[in-house]
């Protein structure tokens, strides 16, 4: 042909490929990515037989990641994100630290110079963007207090990552590289000036987006959506997240992938979000397998067979070490166990970042090749894994849990939030509604509810929700209401009405379980996301189901209001 097909090339066979390779893993009872990883390994460099280009395959996946947090953007607003910032901010710092800390001192015991054990640790403290939001999405609790927290936690972990890539270059030669840099006489001046510039383009970038875009992106989306074209809405949907990641790469030095996000989130604003969500999807589904592909052409084999041990303790660190510390970090802000579990869980794996930082790495002369195949692995196998630590998660809460001992300390049973006031008195907690979740939805009702003087107990698991709430007067309770404990706490037994506004249904069903065992005669109203889930709840709940999100809250709010004021 008289021109080059490169491009296409590489996509037909890398979605050619992952097909195959991933229906081979369907049928094994594996992960499907686990395929993709394995289609990217047979078209990499590493392996006889065709090479895929590599270049090309990585800005194909690049798009994935810019459309994933584009969505994620569209369905996390800035609340969401403010909401979880006294657990995320501090939480992602330390984690950051203590997984660097163990990755820097397992390196200097194998002989490496600091500047590389440094650089090594921090590849191994970020998590996968692609892989996190994945595993969210699959299991159904991105939208969760447990998702919100864990991709805050994402969030904090880009921004230092950006910071990271900005500020290495100018400390390579202190740091031991052999590349040229600006570790000079002087260079003190020059690396504040970087770090303040890098603050400053950041600074420039958020408030840009939640002055300006927050006004100027719904607006668009109407304007295009008044045109009744279709075309033009999906059009106008990927022109601004791509368009948004890639200027503010370009213009601010942020990644795409947090341009992408930010995109979305001042997006959300508008009422046709859920709308641009589902449009991208089927765009945003097909450029993540080309992730996991170009994660795979990347792996070399060999480091297997010729560093086994070495790769075993960089596993190590990425799946337990820094799990561990999230997990004790959640711990410590007193979330209960399955939050704890579900955000070590998330991050128990390593992604982007970590190929991005240990290029530049070995390109300033910072880290040895033998790391950069060691991180590459360790990114492969953790990937691989990520979705086997997820499955452990109910049986360690369980395990935890048939400790008595050991869960009462876990659990935090003297936690201030987890219980009424002695205050509250007990007319107030009798013939109640009792709220489970404080979203958008609950949110809406809540507020419906206290307009009304109705008596409320709200159950919900970010903390910062319940010391708001408590504040303006309205009786909360922290805590997981799919555990026992936390529905007694909210005087289940003797409430009216038990409202599920968290789009969770293995979690609405044990809370209906403890509800009806506690309150046989309680009317319970459930909100879910489709018709399957809606007739199982319908059937174990025997009270009113609702799907859906907008209209929900209004149906869900009359609905409450009618019968509350009925009853009282």
């Amino acid at each position: 042909m008289p021109h080059s097909v490169t491009l296409i090339t590489t996509i037909a066979v890398s979605f050619g490929l992952a097909l195959l390779m991933g229906l081979i893993a369907n049928r094994l009872k594996l992960p499907v990515l686990v395929g993709y990883l394995v289609a990217g390994v047979i078209l990499g460099s590493n392996t006889p037989g065709f090479v895929a280009d590599m270049e090309l395959s990585a800005q194909l996946a690049e798009i994935g990641v810019i459309l994933l947090m584009f969505g994620v953007g569209l369905h996390f607003s800035l609340n969401d994100l403010l909401a979880v910032r006294r657990i995320a901010l501090p939480g992602a710092i330390v984690q950051i630290g203590v997984a660097t800390a163990l990755g820097a001192t397992v390196a200097l015991a194998w002989g490496w110079g600091l500047g590389a054990s440094i650089v090594f640790g921090v590849a191994l403290s970020t998590a996968s963007t692609v892989v996190l939001l994945r595993a969210l999405e699959q299991r159904g609790v991105l939208k969760s207090v447990n998702g919100s927290i864990a991709v805050g936690w994402l969030v904090v972990e880009d921004l230092a990552m950006v910071l990271v890539l900005v500020l290495l270059p100018p400390l390579a030669g202190w740091l031991g590289g052999t590349a040229d840099s600006p570790a000079t006489e002087g260079s003190n001046s020059d690396l504040l000036i970087t770090l303040l510039l890098t603050f400053g383009k950041v600074s420039i970038f958020i408030a840009l987006m939640l002055i300006v875009g927050k006004r100027v992106f719904p607006w668009l989306l109407w304007h295009v959506a008044s045109t009744n074209s279709n075309e033009l809405f999906i059009l106008s949907v990927i022109a601004v997240a791509i368009g948004i990641a890639y200027g503010s790469a370009m213009l601010f030095g942020v990644s795409f992938a947090l341009g992408a996000f930010f995109a979305g989130m001042v997006m959300r604003e508008s009422d046709l979000s859920h709308r641009a969500a589902q449009e991208s999807l089927p765009l945003r589904d097909a450029f993540s397998v080309l992730f996991f592909v170009s994660v795979g052409m990347l792996f070399d084999p060999n480091v297997l067979i010729e560093h086994p041990l070495r790769v075993l303790f960089t596993l190590m660190i990425i799946i337990i070490g820094k799990s561990l510390a999230a997990f004790l970090l959640v711990l410590a802000f007193r979330y209960p166990l399955n939050t704890a579990l579900t955000v070590s869980a998330s991050l128990a794996q390593i992604g982007e970042f970590s190929f991005i930082l240990a290029a530049l790495g070995v390109s300033l002369g910072l880290l040895p090749l033998e790391a950069q195949s060691l991180i590459l692995a360790g990114a492969f196998i953790s990937i691989t894994l990520n979705p086997l630590v997820f499955q452990v998660i109910e049986p360690a809460q369980a395990w935890i849990r048939s400790r008595s001992k050991l869960a009462r300390i876990l659990e935090r049973t003297d936690d201030p939030l987890a219980e009424l006031p002695m205050t509250v008195a007990s007319s107030y907690v009798t013939n109640h509604v009792v709220l489970v979740g404080y979203g958008r939805v609950g949110r809406h009702i809540g507020e419906a509810l206290a307009e009304q003087g109705l008596a409320l107990v709200v159950v919900e698991q970010n903390r910062e929700t319940v010391e708001g709430l408590r504040k303006r007067g309205i009786h909360a309770v922290a805590g997981d209401a799919s555990e026992p404990a936390v529905l007694i706490q909210a005087h289940i037994a003797r409430a009216n009405m038990l409202v599920i506004a968290v789009p969770d249904a293995l979690r609405a069903r044990r809370m209906i379980e403890t509800a009806r065992m506690l309150n046989p005669p309680i009317e319970i109203i459930v909100r879910t996301h489709n018709e399957e889930e809606a007739a199982l709840l319908r059937k174990e709940s025997g009270g009113m189901v609702f799907i859906g999100e907008h209209e929900l809250a209004l149906s869900m709010t009359r609905h409450v209001l009618k019968n509350s004021t009925d009853k009282k």
